[in-house]
């Protein structure tokens, strides 16, 4: 669960009513809750803490699971207990996808679909003290999109910044529900992302991360521009300033030679990649709807690491798919090793109300799928600490995310661009950018000394 803040107006006073915005889920999620949290700011609000009273809260929920689901009912009713008498707007995928399920939680005043919800600080002065039943706005999501109206200043207390390309994906893979949820692939125009890239690198942040819903789908819906995800990221490379770029998630099938080509060309383009796999074995990944088979997730990983030996890489791998045999799953956990997958984000098959993986009859066992996720997890631990050994003794250019409180005082966290995390004494400040050298592992981290 991530909390959404923003810098606070100091003209707000104390009199003015307060109100959270809480985020479930992804990076687009927690783009889009800033873009509410700052309206709800520009209309009055005072921020309030999402563990602490407010008079109106904002949920911003994801559906990507049963169990994201099941998290969201639960954060909807412990804010209900914790503060009766406040105002509840609930939105997101799970929203989109049941909105009654939403609404009949006793204390919800309001139910926003997704193309809709940018448009939360304005719903919310509709509202009556009168209002019996919880209203639903749900439009239909192939004919309206929910567009940014004014650019993020910031994420507070942040030293990376999400910026959203595009919306919504056209793939319709058979387990997944976020089709349903986001609707048909939007890509927004190139001149307002690099506008808002542009805002965020003046106000300090050293690290945008690009993301959205299917992002190598980027452009493809532009009909007066021909620009291409790689057109993008060309594009927010003329911006001025000391920054980097990273990618979010991306099917492999994206992973073009263009892409390949700009990143080995740029050095502020991350050493890292985020691919959507899924799955290493072919006939599991026809029955998910994949674009890639196994073949071509190896050829794509393997003219990535002959121009970028050194990138890490990290993937959605989903275990328990209807009809994963062992041999099947065994082609995955092989996949992990061979391509080196250093942080496999590993999910178990949920099924989902209206996709066509929900109705296969030849559905796994929660405790098939729970061992599969073990093992998968398993064979990530592996792999990061041989990635983790190579990165021993490099001099790497970190920026610094925060100050480690839970360690001795001037103890710093940061992140190399592959992603690796490194903690390191010095007195830089989250924002900063130091230069390192990598002497350690402990835990999950690298150690490093400031040079």
């Amino acid at each position: 669960m991530v909390s959404v803040s923003v810098d606070m107006p100091v003209s707000v006073p104390e009199t003015q009513p307060s109100a959270a915005v809480v985020t479930l889920g992804c990076k687009v999620n927690a783009f889009e809750s800033e873009h509410i949290a700052s309206g709800l700011l520009g209309r009055g609000y005072r921020q309030a803490s999402p563990d602490g009273p407010a008079d109106l809260y904002v949920i911003n929920t994801c559906t990507v699971t049963a169990e994201a689901d099941r998290q969201a009912r639960q954060l909807i009713r412990r804010a209900i207990r914790a503060n009766p008498d406040a105002r509840i707007v609930v939105t997101g995928c799970y929203a989109q996808i049941d909105p009654e399920a939403c609404a009949r939680i006793p204390g919800v005043d309001l139910v926003v679909g997704n193309s809709r919800k940018l448009r939360i600080p304005e719903l919310v002065e509709s509202l009556s003290e009168e209002d019996d039943l919880p209203r639903i706005l749900l439009p239909d999501l192939e004919t309206e999109i929910s567009l940014p109206e004014q650019l993020l200043e910031g994420y507070e207390g942040k030293t990376r910044a999400f910026v959203q390309i595009q919306q919504g994906c056209d793939q319709g893979c058979t387990f997944c529900i976020i089709h349903t949820a986001r609707g048909p692939n939007r890509s927004f125009s190139p001149g307002m992302i690099r506008r808002q890239c542009e805002r965020l690198v003046h106000n300090g942040y050293g690290e945008i991360v690009l993301c959205g819903v299917d992002i190598g789908s980027y452009g493809s819906d532009l009909t007066d521009s021909h620009c291409g995800l790689s057109d993008l990221i060309s594009l927010i490379s003329t911006i001025e300033g000391d920054f980097r770029i990273r990618l979010s998630s991306i099917d492999p099938a994206h992973v073009t030679d263009s892409l390949i080509d700009l990143m080995a060309a740029d050095e502020r383009i991350c050493r890292q990649l985020h691919l959507s796999m899924q799955s290493g074995n072919t006939l599991i990944l026809k029955r998910m709807k994949r674009r890639a088979t196994r073949e071509k997730l190896y050829e794509r990983v393997r003219a990535l690491r002959e121009r970028l030996p050194d990138i890490v890489l990290s993937a959605d791998i989903l275990v328990g798919f209807p009809t994963e045999s062992d041999t099947h799953f065994m082609e995955t956990i092989r996949a992990i090793d061979e391509l080196e997958i250093a942080y496999p984000h590993v999910f178990s098959y949920s099924p989902r109300t209206g996709t066509p993986a929900s109705r296969i009859p030849s559905q796994l066992s929660s405790e098939t799928k729970k061992q599969r996720a073990k093992t998968a997890r398993d064979a990530g631990a592996l792999v990061w600490r041989r990635v983790a050994r190579r990165q021993l003794g490099r001099i790497e250019r970190i920026l610094v995310e925060s100050r480690d409180g839970d360690s001795r005082p001037g103890r710093l966290s940061g992140r190399m661009s592959n992603y690796f995390p490194v903690l390191f004494e010095g007195d830089a400040e989250p924002g900063a950018w130091q230069k390192v050298r990598i002497s350690g592992i402990r835990d999950s981290h690298l150690e490093a000394v400031a040079v």
